[in-house]
């Protein structure tokens, strides 16, 4: 049983690889590389690289992405680092030997929906636990030796100096339409990653805890986690009664609604959102609003 579970990921898997490499492929030869726009990270430097050299950014994506590739191999694990290394070469390969007609002549559609075709490439790639790009291992590793940067801190900075060789090299308007390029492919890519369900964790504290929990697991339908606390220090410096504190996770459609019920019932309620990148397992799904 647990081998056929297993055999149905791997093929489900390496399906959405083969879409991922195939959307960012058209994404690039279909719209990006005839207009001479360029996305964020290894892939706009191999084709900045290809632009001003002439050299065939199948080649250049494969061979930036090697350094990047060992060290994922190196502190990811070799499964990780294998199925990238095949999603980068299939990228290359279907770069170097499948034609794409280029879509669209203008520049705006062209920037807006080359990076939405990237994006959602690299994001399925991700999801199945590769990458088309090897920015994001760096970022990783960077941010890990320095906790002062974080990953996305990391991918920033590399951007502005792309970006700015793009002006350089390329032009003003290219770079900006790059840019362009590169904010449709960082939406699309969260969007394939998170959802459009992306879920905002919720800690209550009050008093009415009891009838709290009873409307968001009974009316809404969500998953609590209860834990004691006690509720800090009031003015006259000592530690007020212990309490129950409540948090639940819900979508963010769902957010206004269920402070609405605990403000109801609870205006003096303290209640602190956080977002969350991805969630598992749990209560996660409503069972419908009465």
């Amino acid at each position: 049983m647990k081998t056929k579970s297993k055999l149905k990921t791997t093929l489900k898997n390496a399906v959405l690889i083969l879409l991922g490499i195939f959307l960012a492929a058209i994404g690039l030869k279909g719209f990006l590389l005839s207009s001479h726009f360029i996305d964020g990270g290894v892939t706009g430097i191999s084709m900045l690289l290809a632009d001003i050299t002439g050299i065939p950014i199948s080649i250049l994506i494969f061979v930036i992405n090697i350094p990047f590739l060992i060290l994922g191999y190196r502190r990811l694990g070799n499964v990780f680092a294998l199925k990238s290394t095949l999603a980068i070469a299939g990228l290359s390969l279907c770069l170097a030997f499948i034609d794409f007609p280029d879509v669209t002549p203008d520049k705006l559609l062209t920037a807006v929906f080359g990076g939405m075709f990237i994006g959602v490439g690299i994001g399925l790639a991700i999801r199945s636990g590769a990458v088309l790009d090897g920015t994001e291992i760096a970022a990783l590793l960077v941010s890990k030796k320095n906790q002062l940067l974080k990953v996305s801190d990391v991918i920033l900075v590399l951007n502005v100096l792309v970006f700015s060789a793009a002006a350089f090299f390329l032009g003003i308007e290219s770079a900006l339409y790059s840019i362009l390029t590169y904010m449709a492919a960082s939406k699309m890519i969260d969007f394939i990653l998170n959802g459009i369900e992306q879920y905002t964790g919720i800690t209550v504290i009050s008093a009415k805890s009891e009838i709290i929990r009873r409307v968001i697991t009974q009316n809404m339908g969500r998953g609590v986690t209860i834990y004691q606390g006690k509720s800090g220090y009031g003015k006259d410096g000592q530690i007020n009664d212990p309490r129950d504190i409540i948090f639940t996770v819900a979508t963010r459609l769902e957010i206004p609604l269920l402070k609405q019920q605990i403000l109801k019932i609870d205006p003096t309620a303290f209640i602190v959102q956080q977002s969350i990148d991805d969630t598992t397992g749990g209560l996660l799904k409503r069972k419908g609003l009465h």
